[in-house]
């Protein structure tokens, strides 16, 4: 048998339908941070601006952050010596789960590597230990969420996206048999919120448990960076909210946090927590650094909020099409894989722009986009700079405008190329 022209096949359906993915070689410049530089498969680099990561409060660079780890690196040593089980238990590690309870409001926290794998293990773990549990998902839920919940056994009903009344029905029909309603608070691909008080009453009325993914909102939400559910004041009324240190806190790691007999559970069954190395103590005391920076970041969450706004503004003023959502995200829909796969390579190549294609599966057919995530370090000329080269592509690959009435031209003051933390703090002070 030839078993290369097998993976030889998958490939060439996956670039046949244009969802084969290229990785863009970067070095991020942690001091003039949206830039990052290119290197080209010739050999040569470029300069180009980042708008598409995930780190959105770019904690990843802030300079405390950075130092916790250098320092913990030194005491502790680069890895975690095994397993949470064998030798893995560090300090730092132990510090970090306190800070996240706290930050939540919940009994315990137990860390992960990755958020990924902390839905896997969370979900997996409790949906196996309730007999004849009845998930409950939202069709929007991230692909670790999903696997989770196949990896409990449990079985699994897909309720409509933000769908209370679809809900409802589910839960109706559910009766008195132990139910799970899985969701998240902000779905990153699109930028809409769930209505998360709603879901929790529906939980109270029908006896379900709820777990809710902050993955996207943790640190950038609320008055202490709790998300969304912190936001609305909702947090007590949730089980168990699951977060991400990669993300808003610009580090490594997942984690989950709840009711210290839900948390034990999961630490004593999940299989993919149990025979796992540890999450390294450098990483851990980052984490540890950035969730206590942001406990009390609210000038930097506003920054964050009024760059988000403007990209948005900007983009819509230019006719460009924003899939309009209340948050953060500011998605452009292109509507075909092949030409979303062009503008992105046309921003890279002609302007210095790098945002990654969104393709299925990741997003459903027909609803390509590139998906734009500004952070407090992009100023208002790099927004500017982002329009232009916009509508450079767009007119370039003629791709359809959404054209507005009373558009009004972003305008702009001379401001430097890019600003610093030091910066930001002078500026709040």
């Amino acid at each position: 048998m030839n078993y290369r022209a097998i993976f030889t096949k998958a490939l060439e359906d996956l670039r046949s339908e244009r969802r084969y993915r290229v990785f863009v070689d970067l070095e991020r410049d942690v001091e003039r941070f949206p830039y990052a530089r290119r290197y080209r498969q010739d050999g040569t680099t470029e300069d180009i601006v980042i708008w598409c990561s995930n780190d959105y409060l770019c904690m990843g660079c802030h300079p405390e952050v950075i130092g916790a780890m250098q320092d913990a690196a030194t005491r502790y040593g680069a890895g975690a010596g095994g397993t949470r089980n064998i030798s893995g238990t560090s300090h730092p590690l132990v510090a970090l789960e306190a800070e996240l309870a706290d930050l939540h409001g919940k009994e315990r926290a137990l860390v992960f590597t990755s958020g990924w794998i902390s839905n896997l293990a969370a979900l997996g773990t409790i949906g196996g230990l309730m007999p004849d549990c009845l998930v409950l998902s939202d069709q929007y839920n991230h692909n670790s969420m999903i696997e989770g919940i196949k990896r409990s056994g449990a079985q699994r009903q897909i309720f409509r996206h933000n769908d209370l009344a679809h809900l409802e029905e589910l839960l109706q029909l559910a009766g008195d048999r132990p139910k799970l309603i899985a969701f998240e608070s902000l779905y990153s691909m699109h930028g809409d919120i769930a209505p998360i008080g709603k879901i929790a009453a529906l939980a109270r009325r029908y006896n379900a448990m709820t777990y809710m993914d902050e993955v996207h909102a943790v640190g950038l939400y609320g008055p202490r960076g709790g998300g969304i559910a912190e936001r609305d004041g909702v947090m007590g009324e949730i089980d168990v909210i699951e977060g991400t240190l990669a993300k808003g806190f610009g580090t490594l790691g997942g984690y989950i946090t709840g009711d210290a007999s839900i948390i034990d559970a999961v630490r004593s069954y999940a299989p993919s927590f149990i025979f796992t190395t540890a999450l390294p103590p450098a990483v851990a005391a980052a984490a540890t650094k950035a969730v206590r920076l942001l406990k009390d970041g609210a000038n930097w969450r506003a920054q964050h909020q009024r760059q988000a706004m403007l990209t948005k503004h900007a983009l819509s003023a230019a006719g460009l099409p924003v899939m309009s959502n209340p948050s953060h995200i500011v998605p452009v829909l292109v509507g075909d894989a092949e030409r979303c796969k062009a503008a992105s390579d046309m921003l890279l190549d002609r302007h210095g722009i790098y945002i990654q294609p969104i393709n299925y599966p990741t997003v459903e057919r027909g609803t390509e986009r590139l998906r734009i995530t500004p952070t407090p370090l992009h100023t208002d000329a790099h927004v500017a700079a982002l329009v232009d080269a916009m509508v450079d592509v767009w007119k370039t690959l003629k791709l359809p405008f959404d054209y507005v009435e009373n558009v009004v031209e972003f305008r702009r003051e001379p401001s430097k190329g890019h600003c610093t933390f030091a910066d930001f703090k002078k500026a709040a002070e």
